[in-house]
């Protein structure tokens, strides 16, 4: 699932000077902390699949009309790449991680503030390979009616120090009891660089943008309606 939405324009051209792409990276690791104890859980994605999953068996995911998106975070240790950004660039990506998710939930969702029965609660982060805690204060502030201004303008110059990779974690919880439903960690490289790493900011926004249109996606075939387009 993959976190990991919008109103703009899919690659955000007029801000990032065009279009970007990234690629699944071929493994990742998974003890940042956010998902605490699911990690057990998880297992090898198939194909089309984040790098690691878990999905509850027996899930009515048609039973849910609304989803609850928890503001993004990120979740790095004080050594890790995320330290080298100001606190505004660290808001600036949890908020247009945030945005990208919202964007495309709201398409097949109603959105809500809380969690409650029927509810999809989505939990989404941006880590760290390390472990870490929640990320360097950094929470997403954006509310949907800011969610034009969620973009990565204003971020500093120069490349992000993401040593070649940007990763995201994601669950998704029963907004009435707490029940973990499903779980998953990818990581993504750029896709145009010659070293195949994440080496701008057009990079990490593509990984973020394939996150959310991955969990749309993935929760379009699980509740078994017709139409499901698959992230490019």
């Amino acid at each position: 699932m993959t976190l990991k939405p919008w109103f703009i324009a899919l690659c955000a051209a007029a801000m990032l000077g065009g279009c970007s792409s990234s690629q699944q990276a071929h493994d990742t690791q998974t003890s940042s902390g956010f998902l605490g104890s699911a990690y057990p859980m998880l297992r090898q994605g198939s194909a089309g699949e984040s790098l690691l999953v878990y999905r509850t068996d027996g899930v009515n995911w048609g039973a849910y009309k609304q989803v609850r998106l928890a503001p993004v975070t990120i979740w790095a240790a004080d050594s890790s790449a995320f330290a080298d950004f100001s606190p505004a660039d660290r808001q600036a990506l949890a908020n247009r991680f945030y945005a990208l998710a919202y964007a495309e939930l709201e398409k097949d969702y109603q959105m809500v503030a809380t969690p409650a029965p029927g509810v999809l609660d989505i939990q989404l982060a941006l880590t760290d390979a390390e472990q870490s805690s929640p990320g360097l204060d950094t929470v997403s502030t954006v509310m949907p009616m800011g969610l034009a201004a969620a973009s990565l303008t204003g971020v500093v110059t120069g490349k992000p120090s993401f040593v070649g990779e940007a990763q995201a974690e994601g669950r998704i919880l029963d907004g009435g009891n707490g029940a973990l439903l499903a779980a998953a960690v990818d990581r993504r490289v750029g896709g145009k660089s010659i070293s195949g790493s994440v080496d701008s900011w057009s990079d990490v926004d593509a990984a973020m943008l394939y996150w959310a249109q991955q969990l749309r996606y993935r929760l379009c075939t699980d509740r078994g309606a017709g139409g499901c387009v698959p992230p490019e």
